[in-house]
């Protein structure tokens, strides 16, 4: 890619996520990091010495009324994650925003009208879509060797895995959800990318919270409060029905009596073929002459980097003002479901989806 002049990014929020964004930036030629902010500054103080950023900004604010920064990473809680994009956007600054892309529909409806109204790219880093397993399954689907994709199984269980107890990783109010929305969202992302982006219309689940309430399950994620609470589900489970006849069976848990490794895992039943993803590894299925055949995809090259992938598309879109592949309307997807199998726990009942933004 050609460029006249890095693109100068600022980090808003300097913790575990946002220190992984700025690793990942500074090894990029073509961009620049230029700020960094967070709401405890002494973090976002080390954070700067640590990779060589030029400014550390008092709030978010002010890192936005910065005329020379030209893109910023979102990496907060949940709850600001609407809020700050919506001020970024209207700022002029290009976003990435961290998933979920925002706490729940009616934030997420805001997003999606000051994107559009701004002209700015604005991106969910899904890296889970540039593994090299993935990509490799993509290029299959493309090529028509799983014929009609017709169910898709996701899964993303762990055994103890809570994040942060009683933070705001834990509170309803402040992270929108649990696993389902932690993890959910990124198995619905790259599940229905590979299965080529069919359209919801219906969504039937179910949440539960057995381990969590009672402090167990507790994970490494994270440092527990334990004078917090706990008001989020710690498993949730749904089937996502798509117009074109489709189906989608998702499991998630932070906290489960289950044996798994802890791995993601993608299942995909074509007409033709099938494929299968675990972690960064993957196969794919067929038969031919009555007989079962079974091909292991390669394993990606010890200096794969799934991330830089990601970070360069998104510095690509900037450049070409093109929409990058988890756009706007992919994070609204996803926040519509995510919605739609809450309000289907509660009431019991199947949720219609409802496309008021196309």
């Amino acid at each position: 890619m050609t460029v006249t002049k890095p693109t100068r990014i600022g980090i808003i929020g300097a913790g575990n996520i946002g220190n992984v964004h700025m690793e990942t930036f500074k090894t990029i030629p073509w961009a620049q990091l230029a700020g960094v902010t967070d709401v405890y500054l002494p973090l976002a103080e080390m954070r700067a010495k640590d990779h060589n950023i030029e400014q550390v900004y008092a709030n978010s604010d002010k890192l936005l009324e910065d005329p020379t920064i030209d893109a910023v990473v979102i990496a907060v809680s949940n709850e600001w994650h609407a809020p700050i994009a919506v001020k970024a956007l209207e700022a002029g600054k290009h976003v990435m925003l961290e998933k979920p892309m925002a706490i729940d529909l009616a934030s997420a409806r805001q997003i999606v009208e000051a994107e559009r109204k701004s002209g700015k790219i604005l991106m969910i880093p899904h890296q889970m879509r540039w593994e090299a397993a993935s990509i490799a399954v993509k290029e299959q689907v493309e090529k028509g060797a799983l014929g009609h994709i017709y169910h898709a199984k996701a899964s993303y269980l762990r055994r103890k895995g809570i994040p942060g107890w009683g933070t705001w990783f834990t509170q309803m109010d402040k992270s929108g959800g649990g696993p389902l929305i932690d993890l959910g969202v990124h198995m619905l992302d790259l599940t229905m990318y590979l299965m080529g982006n069919p359209k919801p219309v219906s969504v039937y689940g179910s949440t539960y919270a057995e381990f969590g309430p009672r402090k167990q399950g507790i994970g490494t994620w994270g440092a527990p409060n334990w004078e917090g609470k706990f008001d989020v589900e710690d498993l949730a489970t749904a089937l996502i029905k798509f117009e074109n006849g489709a189906t989608l069976s998702l499991d998630v848990s932070w906290a489960g009596l289950l044996e798994t490794d802890n791995l993601p895992v993608v299942q995909l039943l074509g007409s033709e073929g099938g494929a299968y993803l675990k972690g960064a590894k993957g196969k794919l299925f067929a038969e031919k002459f009555d007989r079962i055949v079974e091909t292991e995809l390669s394993a990606p090259a010890a200096n794969d980097d799934p991330r830089a992938r990601m970070v360069q598309h998104f510095l690509s879109s900037i450049a070409s003002g093109s929409e990058p592949l988890t756009s706007v309307m992919s994070g609204y997807t996803n926040n519509l479901i995510l919605d739609a199998i809450y309000r289907s726990s509660q009431t019991g009942n199947e949720v219609k989806l409802n496309w008021d933004i196309e």
